[in-house]
């Protein structure tokens, strides 16, 4: 059987040049450009200001943590949860009406198929097995001679 090695600190992200990643890298380089670009088109007392708040938010952006998590997760978490209601009432009256409504249909248009459960046994798990070291080749028919194992 052959073995492969399985990376153990995949949340790391990788260092490019000294503690810097390259995630980090990325966003003061789009810093530093808008702040260029302000640089050619504002008046020098705009531009001080600009590119002051500028290089600012971007050094926040890319090395500000919280929780061990950068920043940009944490703001696109806040921004969900603040769209979610702070208050969830649950209506009984409501409910009951969909139970009734769910209730009263046929059994036709429910579209409730049962499926019987099959209890685990030894040949099922040896035909689960059989499927997984096939790689999906056998099907979960009739053992033949072919795939009966060794």
């Amino acid at each position: 059987m052959q073995q492969f090695l399985v990376p153990q600190f995949i949340d790391v992200e990788d260092k490019i040049i000294g503690p810097i990643t390259t995630r980090q890298f990325v966003e003061v380089l789009i810093g530093v450009l808008i702040t260029f670009i302000s640089y050619k088109i504002l008046a020098f007392v705009y531009f001080a200001f600009f590119g002051f708040l500028t290089l600012a938010l971007t050094a926040i952006i890319a090395f500000v943590r919280i929780n061990g998590r950068p920043i940009h997760f944490f703001m696109l978490n806040f921004l969900q949860t603040s769209k979610r209601p702070r208050l969830r009432v649950w209506n009984r009256a409501a409910y009951a009406r969909l139970v009734k409504e769910v209730d009263s249909q046929p059994l036709a248009e429910k579209k409730i198929t049962k499926q019987k459960k099959r209890s685990v046994s030894g040949s099922r798990l040896r035909d689960v097995s059989l499927v997984v070291n096939t790689g999906g080749v056998y099907d979960g028919g009739e053992m033949t001679n072919e795939f009966k194992p060794l």
